[in-house]
């Protein structure tokens, strides 16, 4: 499984996305309405973190349908009714019109393999900051960057990348305590811990100094 680095998080923006004719309109409407994810991914845990608020945990189905682009190419071509959806594919089905019933923002951990050298990790976080810096200095300047992030089905769309977000902002500060154990207790009431051998946080964390 790996370890988390404690000392970096992502935080993304995420959202449940309906057809535009969709009946679906607020959050409750998708009780017992299977929504696509990606199996053990941000896209998967947000969505019963999210919508246990509106429904009980009985009435929220997701339905693994996969990663990157294919869950919003399940609800363009009407394989699911709702998809749980990050940057850039949340950009992309606005500007197909898709309505988004639910929308938030989440911090994402950054896992690596026990054996990574910590110099690997470090000067691999390290650019991400320096990334961070140059977006924060001029995002309009990088937007058009997103036309490498678009599969090749969707590549013959004249995609507005100007409208786009600035998709997942790396913060290079500590991933607070109480929220790393709020996971692994919401993760195990979801049944989603099978593949935790151990839950201890010290021999789960992987630290890395800025």
């Amino acid at each position: 499984m790996g370890c988390f680095v404690p000392n970096a998080y992502g935080l993304s923006p995420w959202a449940i996305y309906v057809r535009p004719d969709s009946k679906i309109n607020k959050p409750e409407d998708l009780k017992d309405v299977p929504v696509a994810v990606g199996m053990r991914a941000g896209s998967y845990f947000n969505v019963p973190y999210r919508l246990e608020k509106y429904l009980s945990l009985d009435h929220i189905k997701c339905e693994n349908v996969g990663g990157f682009s294919v869950r919003l190419e399940a609800l363009i071509d009407e394989v699911i009714e709702a998809a749980s959806l990050l940057p850039p594919q949340i950009d992309m089905a606005e500007q197909l019109g898709m309505r988004a019933v639910i929308a938030d923002t989440f911090r994402t951990l950054w896992w690596v393999p026990e054996g990574m050298p910590r110099a690997a990790v470090k000067g691999y976080l390290d650019a991400l900051q320096a990334a961070e810096e140059l977006l924060k200095a001029d995002l309009p300047k990088y937007l058009p960057l997103w036309k490498h992030s678009v599969p090749i089905k969707f590549s013959d769309r004249d995609w507005a990348f100007s409208k786009f977000s600035r998709g997942e902002r790396f913060v290079y500060e500590n991933f607070p305590r109480d929220d790393i154990d709020g996971s692994f207790y919401q993760v195990k009431r979801w049944n989603l811990d099978q593949y935790i051998k151990d839950q201890t946080y010290q021999n789960l964390i992987y630290p890395i100094r800025p």
